[in-house]
């Protein structure tokens, strides 16, 4: 999969949201977002911006601009780049506390709103409804293109873009994927339980499965066995597709928690599992300072 240039953007999508509507969102949200349920408050993790540059951000991209979260060590140049994708939520508390924990170990962590055009993650108090009102109407060229803007905007602000590493949750976990198969500077991923196969449709042309063969840096899969929505059969068959493929993707792996559900990271949800989520995340670390650093 190649860059999609930004002039070409626009020409890629069907004739719907960026003339139309513009854009819905213009400001990240504050806390964390309705539609994950009630908080798993005793369990959150929170991570102070001590040494930290750290905020909102607007990033241009070809059609105007879009909010996201910045996180990095302050007084810094010439900082290895992690993008971070969100999961259906957007980016809410969860998703900034992570760029944050990035941050602190010397990385410059990127967030950007991805459903800006589509609609208001924060708005919403139910999962369906906010699945298909506004998640189910954001274009994988759109995501793409926008995590391109997103990497522009880090090499022009302190951010070594050279070697970019990429992770992402649930939603963002299938992202993950796509893109280090589309920048060339992708150096490494992890991909938090994110779907794997899927229908070829508009909107979403490829999935993971589809394009394992051409990665452009390994990827690390974090994936809990006791996940229903990602079963084992694609797991396999993933394994298999990057087996034939390129250097990278012969050195992609996956880390299967068998007793972890979904969303095992999400500190702030009742599917958070302590012991899966701090395991994985010493293996996310692992993996970008052996590939990035």
């Amino acid at each position: 999969m190649n860059r999609i240039p930004d002039a070409d953007f626009n020409s890629l999508l069907p004739p719907l949201q960026l003339n139309r509507r513009g854009f819905m969102v213009t400001a990240l949200a504050t806390g964390f977002t309705l539609a994950a349920g009630p908080l798993n408050a005793e369990t959150i993790i929170r991570t102070d911006t001590e040494g930290l540059t750290a905020g909102d951000i607007m990033i241009p991209v070809g059609d105007g601009e879009i909010p996201g979260y910045r996180a990095m060590p302050a007084g810094k140049t010439n900082v290895p780049v992690i993008l971070v994708v969100q999961e259906i939520f957007g980016v809410h508390e969860y998703i900034k506390d992570v760029c944050r924990r990035f941050a602190k170990q010397g990385y410059m962590a990127i967030a950007p709103e991805l459903y800006a055009r589509q609609g208001d993650p924060s708005k919403y108090t139910e999962i369906p409804k906010l699945f298909a009102e506004v998640v189910s109407k954001v274009p994988d060229a759109q995501v793409l293109s926008d995590l391109d803007a997103s990497a522009k905007w880090a090499g022009s602000n302190g951010g070594n873009t050279q070697d970019i590493g990429i992770t992402g949750f649930c939603w963002g976990g299938r992202i993950v994927w796509l893109y280090t198969a589309h920048n060339p500077n992708v150096k490494a991923g992890v991909a938090w339980y994110g779907r794997l196969v899927g229908d070829s449709t508009e909107l979403t042309p490829k999935h993971p499965v589809d394009i394992a063969a051409s990665l452009n840096g390994p990827v690390l899969g974090l994936y809990g066995g006791k996940d229903a929505g990602i079963p084992p059969d694609t797991i396999k068959a993933m394994e298999a597709a990057l087996a034939k493929g390129n250097t990278a993707s012969k050195a992609s792996k996956f880390i299967v928690y068998p007793d972890a559900p979904h969303a095992f990271h999400a500190d702030y949800r009742p599917s958070y599992r302590e012991e899966a989520a701090k395991a994985g995340w010493q293996e996310a670390l692992n993996w970008f300072n052996n590939n990035l650093k």
